[in-house]
């Protein structure tokens, strides 16, 4: 796991998110630890298991 820290799409805050490495392509939502709003999060992983692409997204509600 891996701390990977971001900008809320809906408060702006920066906030952080645990990356698994096990994983090389990732999409879920998960909510914004201050603001609670949900953001879809797409991260996908090089060959040495580094972020190579991230998107926090909101969703429309």
């Amino acid at each position: 796991m891996e701390e990977y820290f971001y900008q809320c799409p809906y408060c702006f805050s920066e906030v952080s998110i645990l990356v698994d490495l096990s994983v090389p392509h990732q999409e879920y939502i998960e909510d914004c630890e201050r603001c609670c709003n949900p953001i879809q999060f797409v991260i996908t992983l090089n060959d040495e298991r580094e972020v190579e692409q991230f998107s926090a997204e909101p969703i429309g509600q």
